[in-house]
């Protein structure tokens, strides 16, 4: 299994549509209600967000493509969303990498930066892989 690292990207990182912010917001989780799922509702936090999706770790099993809702418990706003990525357990939680099913930029109350826009002090020199 491999492990995601917010700064470097993991082994699907070069698949990035959007910056990640790593960034502590509080969320309500519950499934969608496949017929193969279990009924689950669980408040957990964002480790990392994106435009498009986030890292979250929850308790709850849930398996790759399940589709899940999250719930901004700050703004109220809904979002239902894909599990792309299941990555390792941490304090009996695992960390589960989700995207929107649609586009919702602004479901995180954060304004992201342009793709390929450069980090203060990094040049575009420093960006490119030699």
């Amino acid at each position: 299994m491999s492990i995601w690292n917010p700064t470097s990207g993991g082994p699907e990182s070069n698949r990035r549509r959007s910056q990640r912010v790593i960034l502590s917001i509080a969320v309500t989780v519950c499934n969608e209600g496949g017929h193969r799922d279990v009924p689950f509702e669980e408040e957990t936090r964002t480790l990392v967000v994106s435009a498009n999706g986030a890292l979250i770790a929850l308790a709850s099993k849930v398996e790759k493509i399940q589709l899940l809702r999250l719930k901004n418990r700050g703004t109220k706003a809904e979002q239902v969303c894909k599990v792309m990525y299941i990555g390792p357990v941490s304090d009996g939680k695992v960390q589960i990498g989700v995207e929107f099913t649609t586009l919702a930029p602004e479901f995180w109350g954060v304004t992201f930066p342009p793709e390929g826009c450069m980090v203060s002090g990094q040049s575009s020199a420093s960006r490119t892989k030699k």
